[in-house]
Formats: C-alpha cells, sequence, structure tokens
C-alpha cells in the first residue's frame, strides 16, 4: 500500500494584492495548502472562497482557507509576510519603515507561536530592513529567514534584457546584488544569455540603460497604476517557496543572512544563494571587481543604516 505524504502548509500574511495573488499562485504550482490571513474580517475568506472555486478549472486539488484567526495557521512549513503598507506615488522604500516594523513585529511574533518550525519569507518593504527585523524578532536560526526582493529584482532585470534583445526570458541568467532599493547592483558580467555573457550581447550604454531601469523598475509601476507591483512580487515569493518545500537546491538572489560572506559583518542583503529543505543553505560569493565591490559596499551600507533606524522601534 502506498504511503501517503502529508501535503506542505503555507501561510500567507496579508490577504491584499500582493498576498492573493501569491496564493493563487501557488495553488496552481500545486505546492501544498495554503491559509491566507488578515485582518480584515470577510476578505481572506471572501478570496480564499474565490480561489477554491477555481481549482475545479485550474484543476488543482490544494485546499485553500482564509481566516482572521492566527490559531488556523498553526504547523505552517512555509510563512510568506506580504502585509503593510504599499507604496504610492512619490513614496520611496523607505518611507514605509516605522508602519511596517510595526506590522513585521506583530505578524512574526504569531507567526512563531504557533508555527515555530517554519521558515520566513519576508516581501514588504523597506525589504532587506523588515527581514532583518522578522530574523531579530523570530530568533530563528539565519537560513530560516529571508527575503523575496532578488527574485523580483532579477526577473525585472531578465524581462528588460529578454525585451531589448527579442529572445526568450528562459534563456537568460540574470544576476543581481544588493539591497532592493536604487542602489541594487545588477552585474552584467554575471548575467548571461543562453550561456553567452550580457557583455557579449549588448554595449556599455544599453546594458547601462537596462541596469538603470532596473534600479527603478518599482517605481516604474507604482507611477503607472498608483500602488506598488504585485504579480512579480508574488510570483517570486512563491518560486522560494517551492525551492525550499521541493528541496530543488535552486540558485537565485534573494536577501539572506552575510557574516563573513562579501565582507558584510552581519547583516541581511541581496546575496546569490542556494535555496533547498534548509532554507539558505548557502551563499555564494562571486568574484567581484572593485566598482562592483564599491557599489555593493555602498548598498549594503544603507541597508545596515536603515536595519539601525529598524532596531529602535523594536
Amino acid at each position: 500500500m502506498e504511503a501517503i505524504v502529508a501535503k506542505s502548509k503555507i501561510t500567507i500574511v496579508g490577504a491584499g494584492n500582493v498576498g492573493a495573488t501569491a496564493a493563487f499562485i501557488a495553488l496552481n504550482e500545486r505546492i501544498g495548502d495554503i491559509v491566507l490571513i488578515d485582518i480584515i474580517e470577510g476578505l481572506p475568506q471572501g478570496k480564499a472562497l474565490d480561489m477554491a472555486q477555481a481549482g475545479p478549472i485550474q484543476n488543482y486539488d490544494c485546499k485553500i482557507k482564509g481566516t482572521n484567526d492566527w490559531a488556523d495557521t498553526a504547523g505552517s512549513n512555509i510563512v510568506i509576510i506580504t502585509s503593510g503598507m504599499p507604496r504610492k506615488p512619490g513614496m520611496s522604500r523607505d518611507d514605509l519603515l516605522a508602519k511596517n516594523t510595526e506590522i513585521v513585529k506583530s505578524v512574526t511574533t504569531q507567526a512563531v507561536k504557533f508555527s515555530p518550525d517554519c521558515f520566513i519569507i519576508v516581501v514588504c518593504n523597506p525589504l532587506d530592513a523588515m527581514v532583518n527585523a522578522a530574523a531579530k524578532i523570530s530568533g530563528f536560526e539565519t537560513n530560516r529567514v529571508m527575503g523575496m526582493a532578488g527574485a523580483l529584482d532579477s526577473a525585472r532585470f531578465a524581462c528588460f534584457i529578454a525585451e531589448k534583445l527579442d529572445v526568450s526570458v528562459e534563456k537568460i541568467q540574470p544576476v543581481l546584488m544588493g539591497g532592493h532599493g536604487d542602489d541594487m547592483v545588477p552585474l552584467p558580467r554575471y548575467t548571461s544569455v543562453a550561456g553567452v555573457p550580457l557583455t557579449e550581447m549588448m554595449d556599455k550604454k544599453t546594458i547601462d540603460e537596462l541596469v538603470a531601469r532596473t534600479r527603478s523598475g518599482g517605481i516604474e509601476v507604482v507611477n503607472l497604476m498608483g500602488t506598488s507591483a504585485y504579480y512579480a512580487p508574488a510570483a517570486g515569493a512563491v518560486k522560494m517557496a517551492k525551492a525550499i518545500l521541493q528541496d530543488t537546491k535552486t540558485l537565485m538572489p534573494c536577501c539572506a543572512y552575510c557574516g563573513s560572506e562579501y565582507g558584510v559583518g552581519g547583516c541581511f542583503v541581496g546575496v546569490p544563494v542556494i535555496l533547498g529543505s534548509n532554507g539558505v543553505e548557502k551563499v555564494v560569493e562571486l568574484g567581484l571587481d572593485e566598482n562592483e565591490k564599491v557599489q555593493f559596499a555602498a548598498s549594503a551600507q544603507h541597508v545596515k543604516d536603515l536595519t539601525a533606524k529598524v532596531e529602535k522601534l523594536l
């Protein structure tokens, strides 16, 4: 008789644009049962019911429950934190610091209480500082707490490259480091198209234009529709959850803890990592040239400055 394998359980905190989209993507990826939690009564329940009714059309059998009660999240394998204020036109990610610190502190405390063995993936902004906050509040081992930003930023870089070259986005392997902000560090030398370095495919001027667009990719969306992006961030979070739950050993950029790596000295910041059943299983150290080192150091310092501000609010 074949053994019955228990489904994974994923809690998604926040039933807004990012959270609900992440839930729907996760259901379609069939990576486990979903609990969608929010403080607004009726919102997660209604969205969960809608998604459950899409199951017979999309042919997924994973369950989804909408709730306002943290007890329903007990025993989750993954907790994805999307709750928080989104950006509006004219706002920087840093403008969200105080309010979102309060939210992340509250939800992380509840996540740890009901799912003490979970992995935490943070999506809300300012991303790197919020990951550091979740790590401190949870007290978890650093491999169990991470942030989504690298998945999103590298996807934007890949999207813009594919558009410019008119090639399949599947053939592009983007590499990007640093904080989730205007000083992020796309690495054209390590980015390739079907194995060919990007620097062999484009001139420096074109690459610089794409790097600049990637750095402002978030505000470009905000200015167009009046609020933060949600399809791509949600997809990035689910990709990370899938890598952990299915132990795929996926190499991708994300916000992860760096001690001696890259000389960071103890902070969560965007770097290439391997994700598997133990969460962040390895930080991959690339050989950076002097210019890249300077850019990354400046980006990491910005993250440290924001983290210091968050520390005072915890």
